[in-house]
């Protein structure tokens, strides 16, 4: 599944929604083709690199094999 995801991640021309926020206050974008989620800077209005969970959200997952809560809605 994780080698599906990053060829798909390397040919994707990604098409990008509004920037959110997510329950923790981080600003984030998600492709709308292939559902890769990006961190973005509201003040230089840029991308920043890929969204990766916050510790305690990936000590969550580690313990109980959830996807990560991302606080999307």
């Amino acid at each position: 599944m994780k080698l599906l995801q990053r060829l798909l991640q390397q040919t994707c021309s990604h098409r990008f929604t509004w920037p959110r926020t997510d329950g923790f206050g981080r600003h984030y974008q998600i492709c709308l083709r292939c559902g890769t989620a990006y961190e973005y800077d509201w003040d230089g209005m840029r991308q920043t690199g890929r969204l990766k969970p916050l510790p305690s959200v990936a000590a969550a997952e580690n313990a109980s094999e959830k996807p990560p809560e991302w606080g999307w809605r």
